[in-house]
């Protein structure tokens, strides 16, 4: 079976789910988007009013400044990237997924990085982080760190492209200057480790 077939099935019971009180609340479920593949994958947050729309991750503004960024050291959410969130249905106001629901969502999204084994796994932002590594620090001090996944994959937790639109400086130290450091270092052990 490929690796979009087996998806297909974890995405099909995921569309009947009803686990917790945001399949009450949603418009759609956000399940995934980009390429299936071995090699990069990206787990968000959880789906805010645009993703709960159309049914797809990152597609308001923090979805095009990530696409930009993704973009400056040539790759692609079309070629390179697959993308998921923590998540799979919008949280009311857009706040943060409470435990509860991340514990009913988990099993979509292990399945999703079990199926394709990522070799690379960005983290994008602190829920994103904290569902993954237990650390003592949040983002800020975890970014543009590697860490070991599951799978022998290799973890880096980023900051949130929402988290980059409030903070517009590219000063030296600034969040999008880090970005930029960050996504430059993915980009090499991108190419050292694809397939």
């Amino acid at each position: 079976m490929s690796l979009e077939e087996e998806l297909r099935l974890v995405k099909e019971k995921c569309l009947l789910c009803e686990k917790c009180p945001l399949s009450k609340t949603r418009t759609n479920v956000v399940f995934d988007d980009g390429i299936p593949n071995g090699n990069l994958m990206l787990i968000g947050e959880a789906p805010g009013f645009y993703e709960d729309k159309e049914g797809k991750p990152f597609v308001g503004k923090a979805g095009q400044l990530l696409d930009k960024i993704f973009n400056s050291v040539g790759l692609s959410r079309q070629k390179d990237v697959y993308i998921a969130n923590t998540i799979k249905c919008r949280p009311p106001n857009n706040r943060d997924p409470l435990d509860t629901e991340k514990v009913s969502c988990r099993e979509y999204l292990d399945r999703q990085v079990e199926i394709l084994k990522p070799k690379i796994i960005l983290l994008c932002g602190n829920v994103s982080l904290k569902s993954f590594l237990n650390l003592p620090y949040g983002i800020t001090k975890a970014r543009g760190n590697w860490f070991e996944g599951p799978f022998q994959s290799k973890m880096m937790p980023i900051y949130h492209p929402s988290y980059l639109l409030r903070n517009d400086s590219r000063e030296k130290g600034s969040p999008k200057w880090q970005m930029w450091q960050d996504i430059q270092e993915i980009k090499r052990m991108y190419e050292r480790l694809k397939s």
